[in-house]
């Protein structure tokens, strides 16, 4: 069974849970932004974890299968459609042969994940399906088209039953302060847990970039290198910070003042360029 690439949309490409352990090559874990989303988009098929999807900025995707598939699109509000009739937002849905599925650009969020039953079965880089756009490791991203191969249909059934995610998209993002919060003032503090920060255009799936009042250093040397993780809220000198996403570096040369929850970080990587955060530090 194949999926046969018709439309990319502005930027897809193929993600699963990452590749961890590789830090030491240079290699940082990688996998989908949204990791919520991406384990969601499984589960409604019935897909062990860890099966790769594709990963669809902005929408703008198509696709066409050859055989009849089993679907579902999680992440936004885009709407799947298959040869143009509208379906339900996170719905499994059986897809005809040679039908074509399309992704509708969505009005609220960034990244959807479209998951077939079976996985796609691309060849794994340092034992994962991730694109790493930082690293440049991993399947190339998908081009109009290309045939990518799918897995066998595991045999478990599709969780059909599962209802849809809830939450305020517009609370304020978790984080948990440090480790090198104390490189800073305490009215930078008080500023990143009050104030509004803006999404800069320049931002991707390495960082969000944080347009918004300035957070000032108590200390000015230099800071050795240090491993950062997903999460990772760093400050470089201008002090506008930089909330790093699945595809950062392994290291920063930056003091890290927070460091998102996980459930927060998957809330950054629906927000588009544009976009207002606040953050608060997460309950005990």
């Amino acid at each position: 069974m194949t999926l046969t690439i018709l439309r990319t949309g502005p930027l897809t490409v193929i993600k699963d849970e990452g590749r961890p352990g590789h830090a030491g090559q240079g290699v940082a874990p990688s996998g989908a932004v949204d990791r919520g989303a991406y384990a969601r988009a499984n589960e409604l098929v019935g897909n062990p974890r860890g099966a790769a999807v594709l990963e669809c900025t902005l929408g703008g995707l198509r696709v066409r299968f050859d055989e009849p598939a089993t679907v579902a699109l999680t992440g936004t509000d885009a709407v799947l459609t298959v040869d143009g009739t509208r379906t339900a937002v996170e719905e499994v849905v059986s897809v005809p042969a040679g039908a074509e599925v399309a992704v509708t650009m969505p009005r609220r969020g960034l990244r959807s994940y479209l998951a077939v039953r079976g996985g796609l079965a691309v060849p794994a880089v340092l034992g994962s399906r991730s694109t790493d756009r930082l690293a440049g490791i991993g399947p190339a991203k998908p081009a109009v088209g290309d045939t990518l191969p799918i897995g066998p249909a595991p045999t478990a059934p599709s969780s059909v039953d599962v209802p849809p995610q809830a939450g305020d998209p517009d609370a304020p993002l978790e984080v948990d302060l440090g480790p090198r919060d104390d490189w800073f003032t305490a009215a930078a503090i008080e500023t990143l847990l009050s104030a509004e920060f803006t999404v800069s255009p320049s931002s991707d799936s390495v960082g969000l970039r944080l347009d918004g009042p300035v957070l000032a250093r108590a200390r000015t040397d230099e800071l050795p290198s240090e491993g950062v993780v997903r999460g990772s809220v760093q400050v470089p000198p201008d002090g506008h910070p930089i909330v790093f996403q699945a595809d950062h570096p392994v290291t920063g040369g930056y003091p890290v003042i927070a460091v998102l929850t996980p459930a927060a970080a998957d809330r950054a990587a629906q927000a588009r360029p544009g976009a207002r955060l606040r953050f608060v530090v997460a309950p005990a």
